[in-house]
Formats: C-alpha cells, structure tokens, sequence
C-alpha cells in the first residue's frame, strides 16, 4: 500500500496540471485513471480521492462529448461508458443532472451492435465481445439485455462449425499489417484480449445473465480445448492457431496464453455450473504456476502482459479454488512485480512499450492496462479487502 500511495502522490499533481495529455478512455486514458481513485478512496476513505476520481470523471465525459470516440471498449466510448455505470452508485448518484448518464451510449451501441453481417472485430479489446462486457454491466437498466442478446447474435453468425467445435476467425482484412503478411488467410485467435477465450467468457456470463447461448458455449470450450498443446512444449496452448503454422508455447500473460485462458475458462464454468471445465481451468493454471519468471516472458509490470497482471489472475483463481499452490504463485508474482520497480516513472514503474514510430524502450504509463494505475490496483486487490469487481472489464472475476 506505501507503493499505491506512491502511484497516487505521482498521479495527482500530473492530472491537476493536465501533464499527462492522454485520452479519455479506459485502457490508457482517464477513464482507468478513475478507476484507480475511485477503489483508492474505498481503500483509503476521507483523503480526497473520491474527487480525484470525479475529476477525472467529469474530465472523459466532456473530453468524449468534444471528440467522438471510436465505439471500443478499451479506447473508445463504450469504455467510457462502462467505467460511469461500474462507478454508479460507488463513486457518484448523478453527473451533470443526468440521471442516466449511459443511456444514449448504450442507444449507440444497441443500434451499432444490429448490423449485419458484422465487419469488425469480434474481440474484447475492440470488437463484439467488449460491447457485450459493457452490456453485462449495464444490467439491469434499460438496453443493457437488448445490446447483450445483438452481441450474442452477432457473434453466432460470426461462429464458424468445425470437426473440433465452434470457433471464431481473425481474417487478414483486420489483422495488423505484419499479422496479415505472417497469416494471410487468417487465424484463430487464442488470447484473451483478441481471441476465442474471451468470446468463451462473455458467453458464459451472458448464459448465466438469461440470454440463452448453451449450444454456442459449449462448441466454443469443446474446440478450445481441442487445441491443448503436447506436454512437452511448455504451455499448454500457442498464440493461435492457423493453417500451415507450427504451435508455439506462448508466455504467461492475461493477453495471450495459458494462464488468462484458464481464468476466463473458469468464469465460464462458474457462470453455468460446468465441473468439468472447472476441473481444466484448475489443471491448466496449476501448470502455469510452476513456471518461472525467466521461463514466462514477463518483461515488465502492467496487467496486460506483466509481473502484476499475473499476480492477480493467480490471486482471483485462488479466491475461486481455494487452491493453495494458486496463493503461493500470486504471492511470488506480487514480489516479482515490486521487484521490477525501476525507480523511475509513475510510483517507480516504466513499461516495456513501443513510441510513435514503433520502437520499443522502457515509458511512463499511468494507465489502466499496461501502466501504473494498473499495477495500483492489483496491489491494492493484494493487500485489502476491497473487492477488486473492477477486474469484470477483463473477464477475470470469479462469478
């Protein structure tokens, strides 16, 4: 908590001035900001950190009103939007005199979420499966089961039925430049962030909130876990899967590989009272806390695809199971993160990350995903007893 409190001391004065110049949104914007402030403050209660959280606030409603967003979740307005309705009723009663300050957000996306066929994304970050974690979290006010039942609808016309199962197809059209050239036919996607497992999880939770996806549910586990590596190869899934390319162990990480694979399978399996796949999503991520820091990639610290992020995954599948091995390895992991502060930065922590021109070197980040006010609220979920009901925005939370 004294590395919190350092994030926040190194927060507050850039966000005050407006230093930071970054944009509304929730991934690396102020909406993840908020986030921080706001489980700060319950962390924290009568030190100011409530209208730090209101500023900021106050701040991406203005800032989305000026300049429209794209409609994704981790960067656009749906983002946005999802932080106002986690926040309702914790942080805030009533913004601006709006009694409903989704509402013509969730219209937006209700309306967008119609089109057919769908061209975009199916993914969380920025695609289908984000409008429905966004729909999810908007029950049960007015359009939220309406959006959530359009996502469901979309992604079953999207659905492709294969010996294995049923799965969803990342095409070239959308990949990134060097992703189409590496797959120019496409691939299937197997990280959380991008990719099958988290359509899994949306699927699950919206089966469980009454949108009726059973049949699609259950295709989508069986082909997933259709695509186990061998034991020998060090994780139990790749990256993806794709015609004529060799599976590859992929690293530990929320974003991609076994263990965000393992805890979106478990959401699943509570969400529907699965056993069976419980029992998987505990196999797999017992495997994935034998694996050493130098054996999982882990360069730097952020929830996407650091020290901190799979600490707190390991730390929520532990609540779920019970499982002692599971503690230990969120234990290690939390060590790992403080371990890695480098002394500069935001509250000591940079980021492995690419500048403009795509080049990768050690930044600041205080955002949500990948940076610092991240890294704040794990080790707050570590160290207090506030629920970190946050994490829903990731599809990690034990149901």
């Amino acid at each position: 908590m004294q590395v919190v409190g350092e994030i926040a001391a190194d927060l507050q004065p850039r966000i005050s001035s407006s230093s930071l110049g970054i944009s509304p949104g929730l991934a690396g914007g102020e909406s993840g900001l908020a986030l921080f402030f706001s489980y700060l403050d319950q962390a924290r209660p009568g030190e100011g950190f409530d209208e730090v959280a209101m500023e900021l606030l106050e701040r991406t409603i203005s800032a989305t009103a000026e300049n429209p967003l794209m409609p994704s979740l981790y960067s656009g307005f749906s983002g946005v939007a999802w932080t106002l309705e986690h926040l309702a009723g914790k942080l805030y009663e009533d913004i601006d005199g709006e009694e409903d300050a989704g509402e013509e957000v969730t219209a937006a996306l209700v309306e967008h979420v119609a089109l057919t066929p769908w061209q975009g994304h199916y993914d969380l970050i920025s695609g289908l499966v984000g409008f429905g974690v966004f729909a999810l979290e908007r029950l049960p006010r007015p359009g939220g089961e309406e959006c959530l039942r359009r996502v469901v609808a979309r992604l079953t016309e999207l659905a492709e039925l294969n010996p294995q199962g049923i799965t969803w197809r990342t095409g070239p059209e959308i990949m990134s430049e060097k992703d189409a050239e590496n797959f120019p036919a496409g691939n299937y996607n197997l990280g959380v962030a991008h990719g099958v497992p988290g359509v899994i999880a949306l699927l699950g939770l919206a089966q469980r909130a009454g949108v009726e996806c059973r049949p699609l549910l259950d295709g989508a586990v069986e082909w997933l876990l259709a695509q186990k590596l061998p034991p020998d190869l060090g994780s139990s899934f790749g990256y993806n899967v794709a015609s004529g390319a060799a599976p590859a162990p992929s690293r530990v990480a929320w974003c991609y590989g076994d263990l965000g694979i393992s805890t979106t399978l478990m959401v699943a399996a509570r969400a529907v009272g699965e056993r069976a796949w419980e029992a998987e999503a505990l196999e797999i991520a017992r495997r994935t806390a034998e694996r050493s820091l130098k054996e999982s990639s882990v360069i730097d610290v952020g929830i996407c695809h650091g020290a901190a992020g799979v600490a707190h995954l390991f730390n929520r599948l532990h609540q779920a199971t019970g499982d002692p091995a599971l503690a230990d390895a969120a234990r290690r992991w939390i060590d790992e993160a403080l371990a890695l502060r480098r002394g500069e930065g935001i509250g000591g922590f940079l980021a492995w990350a690419p500048n403009e021109d795509r080049e990768l070197g050690w930044r600041e980040d205080a955002g949500f995903l990948t940076g610092s006010a991240g890294i704040g609220l794990v080790l707050m979920a570590a160290a207090t007893a506030v629920e970190p009901a946050w994490d829903r925005v990731l599809q990690v939370s034990p149901v």
